[in-house]
Formats: structure tokens, C-alpha cells, sequence
């Protein structure tokens, strides 16, 4: 929990030693903690009050606090066990000298949590633990539907995966998880997706090593399809890393054509590259600034362009709580600045007749259609490739292209695509 903590990372890159111990333990582990991230703006403000000097406990004590109340206000587990198992921590934490802090808060707690989370809740932003900007982007972005929106940031997402179509149908390999005794059921409105009705190790499903399915949303699953990739065609991915519409673009070429994969970190592009090794399948992986051309074009045009843009993730809260804490509202300008940069980059890039998907998972319009705007203001040559709000269930029009919000109908994390079409004689 190093963002409760101070330390400002990502989740999963707190969790990551967790997860290498693997075992029922790291899983533990990990849901604990995202379930506290989730929470942690109802909890921690309530802790706060407890504290005579907040400043004065250090980090790690304050997250213990918090993993505690997290337990005892949404588990099954019995509080005084809670409290007891808190204390144990703070002395692993080499805090003893704070154990009788660490067990009076708790109590307290434990004793009055209903009368000290009164005031948090009778805020929005409080009872559904949103930092109090974001709470009015969304509203001010999505006036009808902003609470629905909040509340589906608060609910533990399915476990989807992708099937290679060219391997396996979603219905036949249903069966092959049913023969492992592994729930599962198809996802209607997207033939290669599958929801798991538990979260499974990858490491035990069917199939997995070998390339058969992949881990990945089925909001996300649309990207490739939408790109209309077809057999023979020159692909860049523009923003690749972790592999997963690389490996999807891939899949629907199917040996033929070519994919490029780019990313401004050697590190990020290792991941493409085994997520790849794993699939069985070949791109051209370059370290480039997507920014800047010189860093990786070849100087031979693309028939189809995706660019899932760096984004403020305000569509994936809900596999991603920490998003809600490592976020501020003036990020959002610099993720529109690199997201035109993008996207200015890739147009000369584009053959004539060429296609170009933009897609985020931000549900904020700001870097959304109004990127898209921009950029087809300053580019006379490009064109807007209608996409049909029947690409997914409750999928939104928008002035320029559709947005999935997370939950709703399809069930889908929030993403936004637009698809735009270079004409012969424009840019």
C-alpha cells in the first residue's frame, strides 16, 4: 500500500512482490489492499479523527489503520480478530512502541464507526470514497448517469478473457474450463470474450501457456475489431505496452502482414515481447517516442493505426482503485498534450485511405472527443469513420465517436474509441 503510504507507486507495482510469492497468501494479500484502495477516501478521514496528531504516525501505522478498517467495515471477519491481528502487524512493522496506539484506534473504531462515517457519508465524493474533483468531472462530463458511474467504480470486476478466434470458438473453450471445473460463461455481444465467474490463476487455465486465451477486458477487445485489420495489412500500435491489442491485432492478420510495436520503455516493450513469446506470435518491436516518428518509422506508410493513447484511466477505477488517489485534476491537461502529440505524430504516418483508431480508457471528454476535435481541425485530410453504438451494449455516441462507461450495460470497463480515415488528397 505505497500510495497510502507515501511512496506514490502503483498498486500493482506495490503488490508485485506479493504476487511473485504466489499462493493463496499473495491473493489474500492483494485483495485486502485493493479493497482498501477502494475505500481508503470513506476510511481514512474517519481514522483521522481518532488521531490527535495524524502527522505524527507514521505512514505505515496510518496504513495499517486503514487495512484494518477495511476489514472490520467490509469482511466477514470478526472485529476483535481484526484488531488483534493489527496490533500483531504493527510489531512485524517494528512498531511496538504504537501496538496500544494501533488498538485504541481500532476500538474506537470497531465501537463507533457509525457515528464517525455519518459525515463522510452525507458528501457524494465521501460515500463512495471519489476524491471530490473527479466526482464533479464526472458529473459535469455524464449528468444522468455520474452515480451509476460512481457506484460501478466500487464493484470488483469480472475476470475476462480473450480467445484466439483462429485456435478455439468461445463456446468450445467454455467447455475445455468446464472439464477443468472452472465456471465460466460467453459474452454475447463480443465473439472472443469470455467471463470467468471466479478469478482464476492464469497459471491454471486451460490453455493459457500455450497462447489459447489472454486476460484482457472485453471493452478492450474492441479495439482491434474496430480497427478493421484485415489479412495482409501494414499495422502500427502506437502505444503497445502490455501487449494485449498487439497480441489481438496479431491474431487477426494471422501470419500475414505486419504489425509495429512501439513503446518509450525498454522496460514496458520486454512485456510486449513475452506476452508475445507466449502467443506464438511475431511483431516489430521498437523502443520509440510515439511523439516523434524519427524514433521508430521505417518510412513506409501504415494501412491501420491504433493508438490507445496514455490516459488519466478514469474508465478502469474499478480494477484499479489507487487511480483515485494517485490522480489530480491538473493531470489531465498533460495527458491531452501527449495525447495530440500522438495523434499528430501518427497522421503522416497514415496511407492514403489508411485508418487511425483513437481509443482511451478515460471517460472524461476532455481527453476524448475534444482531442479528437482538435486534431481533425488542424488536419483538413482526415475524416470521421462513424462507429455504430451497436459495437457494445449501452455504448454512447459522442460528437466524435462512443464511450463504453464502466459496468452499465455491457458490463465492460469505460473506454472511448473514434476511427478516422485519411482521404488521397488530404494530409
Amino acid at each position: 500500500m505505497d500510495c497510502v503510504a507515501g511512496r506514490g507507486q502503483s498498486a500493482d507495482l506495490s503488490l508485485a512482490e506479493a504476487a511473485r510469492a504466489g499462493g493463496a497468501e499473495a491473493a489474500a494479500v492483494r485483495a485486502i489492499a485493493i479493497g482498501t484502495l477502494r475505500w481508503y477516501l470513506r476510511l481514512s478521514p474517519a481514522l483521522r479523527g481518532l488521531l490527535t496528531r495524524p502527522s505524527d504516525v507514521p505512514g505505515p501505522i496510518r496504513a495499517l489503520l486503514t487495512v484494518a478498517a477495511h476489514q472490520v467495515e467490509y469482511s466477514r471477519n470478526v472485529a476483535e480478530a481484526t484488531v488483534h491481528a493489527a496490533v500483531d502487524a504493527a510489531r512485524l512493522l517494528e512498531a511496538s512502541r504504537l501496538t496500544g496506539l494501533v488498538n485504541a484506534v481500532l476500538r474506537r473504531f470497531v465501537a463507533e464507526r457509525t457515528s464517525l462515517l455519518a459525515p463522510i457519508d452525507a458528501t457524494v465524493a465521501g460515500r463512495t470514497a471519489h476524491p471530490a474533483w473527479l466526482v464533479e468531472r464526472i458529473r459535469a462530463a455524464w449528468p444522468v448517469e455520474w452515480l451509476q458511474v460512481l457506484e460501478a467504480n466500487n464493484v470488483h470486476s469480472p475476470m475476462t478473457l480473450r480467445v484466439d478466434l483462429t485456435r478455439v470458438t468461445a463456446a468450445d473453450y467454455i467447455m475445455q474450463l468446464a472439464a477443468a471445473s472452472i465456471d465460466a460463461y460467453e459474452i454475447r455481444w463480443i465473439q472472443s470474450a469470455v467471463n470467468l465467474t471466479h478469478p482464476r490463476d492464469v497459471a491454471k487455465l486451460p490453455g493459457f501457456a500455450e497462447g489459447t486465451v489472454s486476460v484482457q477486458d472485453a471493452g478492450a477487445q474492441l479495439a482491434a475489431r474496430l480497427l478493421d485489420v484485415r489479412r495482409g495489412m501494414r499495422v502500427l500500435d502506437a502505444c503497445a505496452a502490455p501487449g494485449g491489442k498487439t497480441g489481438h491485432l496479431l491474431e487477426l492478420l494471422d501470419g500475414t502482414g505486419e504489425v509495429t510495436a512501439i513503446d518509450v520503455s525498454a522496460d514496458r516493450l520486454k512485456r510486449v515481447a513475452e506476452n508475445l513469446k507466449r502467443l506464438g506470435r511475431a511483431a516489430r518491436l521498437c523502443v520509440g517516442d510515439a511523439r516523434d516518428a524519427r524514433t521508430f518509422w521505417d518510412g513506409r506508410p501504415y494501412e491501420r493505426i491504433l493508438v490507445d493513447a496514455p490516459c488519466s484511466s478514469t474508465g478502469v477505477i474499478r480494477r484499479h482503485p489507487d487511480i483515485k488517489l494517485l490522480r489530480r485534476a491538473a493531470d489531465l491537461r498533460g495527458f491531452r498534450d501527449t495525447q495530440l502529440a500522438v495523434l499528430r505524430a501518427a497522421v503522416p504516418l497514415l496511407a492514403p485511405g489508411g485508418r487511425l483508431l483513437y481509443s482511451t480508457c478515460s471517460i472524461l471528454p476532455e481527453e476524448n472527443e475534444a482531442v479528437v476535435t482538435e486534431l481533425l481541425a488542424e488536419e483538413p485530410g482526415l475524416t470521421v469513420h462513424a462507429l455504430a453504438t451497436e459495437v457494445a451494449p449501452g455504448a454512447r455516441a459522442r460528437a466524435v465517436g462512443v464511450q463504453l462507461l464502466p459496468g452499465a450495460e455491457a458490463g465492460a470497463d469505460g473506454f472511448y474509441y473514434a476511427c478516422l480515415e485519411k482521404t488521397t488528397t488530404g494530409a
